[in-house]
């Protein structure tokens, strides 16, 4: 059983922004590994977000992100519980992420749900083309498909893309971690990009 120390607990709280107690526990759980406590915290964190999922988020900010050069542009709605929340620095920081996320990615849905039927329709028949150009067998078409279409996704879907400034949680699991920091439900409601010289 490896020490676990006052230093160990502070370093860990501020590569997580988890609460004293929680990143003790989370060492003690991973014999003093800081980077398997960390993957513990984001577990719980996953856990207790979902908890607080149901809950109505009336308040909140609308952020922004203007590219150098000011030919790219982002405006999004984030909603949290109360207006004590939206003032902190940590949500305004995660809605200044989540914007430039949407500058640098260009994400054409916010969720899964929300992909169009036709928009899948359309990626399902060009994946399964794919898969049978690529003389893959007709029994294995369907599954080589549905991988396919998780990284589709991935590339389309704002909260199931690897978050820029760290491509080893989405930005789903991103929202989840401040859920479980802040205590309060967070939503992203909605986002605009615009680009000179394309049109909506």
């Amino acid at each position: 059983m490896a020490e676990v120390t006052a230093q160990m607990v502070k370093q860990l709280r501020e590569k997580t922004g988890a609460g004293f107690m929680e990143c003790k526990s989370a060492l003690v759980e991973a014999n003093g590994d800081p980077a398997e406590a960390e993957v513990i915290l984001r577990k719980r964190g996953l856990a207790f977000a979902q908890k607080k999922t149901g809950r109505v988020t009336s308040e909140g900010l609308v952020g922004t992100y203007i590219h150098p050069g000011g030919k790219l542009g982002v405006m999004v709605e984030v909603n949290c519980e109360s207006d004590f929340v939206a003032r902190t620095n940590d949500f305004r920081q995660l809605v200044h992420d989540i914007a430039m996320q949407i500058a640098a990615t260009d994400p054409r849905f916010l969720r899964k749900e929300d992909v169009t039927a036709e928009v899948l329709a359309q990626e399902r028949d060009i994946q399964r083309a794919r898969a049978l150009a690529d003389g893959k067998p007709e029994k294995v078409v369907d599954k080589i498909v549905e991988g396919r279409l998780a990284k589709f996704y991935e590339e389309i879907c704002l909260l199931e893309q690897p978050f820029v400034k760290d491509n080893t949680v989405t930005l789903s699991q991103l929202v989840a971690a401040k859920i479980a920091k802040l205590g309060e439900n967070i939503t992203v409601n909605r986002f605009v990009r615009f680009k000179v010289g394309e049109s909506q």
